[in-house]
């Protein structure tokens, strides 16, 4: 069985961005990085194959060539080969169907028993391309995935959300997408930077594929969040009370005062 991990190359989640006066960002000369969501499920995909779950991990990402050096760090991390689908001019409007749509694509022409990606980019955090994807190959989806293992011709996966945790069982192929608690990604090394560079990197012009990339969606408006402003302090917990019931807070969360 082999895992397919998609992964997307963003600015370093250490960088802070600022948005310009013109309403958009800027990355020219920013760190840019692999993905810290998509990272942690490369980890996952490793350790899959390293106890036999899995024969082979392949990382993939579309773009231009200069997600070649995220494709490359997955490569150093241990992965087995590589695709870059090169969506050249059209990669400034790609959205998530897009992406989801060329992953599919890709997919009906090379086998994966595994779909492994995080949850989302820190760029957009949109989050969209799992479950889209998942709905395209008529798979069994998971997201938000804090474990995974494998089990007799599937999969057990724990997800978690606002209201707690459960636990799922996948039958066959899935597609499952990684929280930061899945796993901790390794180091990475410099012998292994220098083998990763013998190891396959196939580059596939998109245009071949036949798939639509005009965006369905489009951003409407792109701002700074506001400043925070300072707390307050209450003297006991019938002020605290009073001050939540002043700021209509119970009201938002359905809770009478």
């Amino acid at each position: 069985m082999n895992i397919l991990v998609p992964v997307k190359r963003v600015v370093d989640a250490n960088v802070r961005v600022r948005v310009a006066a013109n309403g958009s960002i800027d990355a020219t000369g920013l760190k840019m990085s692999l993905n810290p969501f998509d990272e942690c499920a490369v980890e996952k995909a490793l350790q899959l194959k390293e106890i036999g779950a899995a024969a082979k991990v392949t990382v993939i990402t579309c773009g231009t060539q200069a997600s070649l050096d995220v494709l490359r760090t997955a490569l150093a991390m241990g992965a087995d080969d590589a695709v870059l689908i090169d969506t050249s001019a059209a990669t400034a409007t790609l959205d998530s169907l897009a992406v989801a749509r060329l992953l599919c694509t890709h997919m009906a022409i090379h086998g994966y028993g595994l779909v492994l990606c995080g949850k989302q980019a820190i760029d957009g955090d949109i989050g969209g391309v799992a479950a889209m994807l998942a709905a395209l190959l008529d798979w069994p989806q998971a997201l938000n995935a804090s474990a995974l293992a494998a089990e007799d011709n599937g999969w057990a996966v724990t997800c978690g959300d606002d209201t707690g945790t459960a636990t799922w069982r996948l039958e066959g192929p899935a597609v499952v997408s990684a929280d930061l608690r899945l796993a901790d990604p390794r180091r990475v090394t410099l012998p292994s930077i220098v083998k990763a560079k013998q190891k396959p990197l196939v580059i596939v012009d998109a245009s071949t594929l036949a798939v639509a990339l005009a965006p369905q969606t489009q951003i409407a408006k792109l701002s700074e969040p506001p400043v925070r402003q300072p707390g307050i302090k209450v003297t006991d917990t019938a002020a605290l009370i009073a001050a939540l019931a002043e700021r209509h807070v119970f009201d938002q969360t359905g809770v009478s005062a």
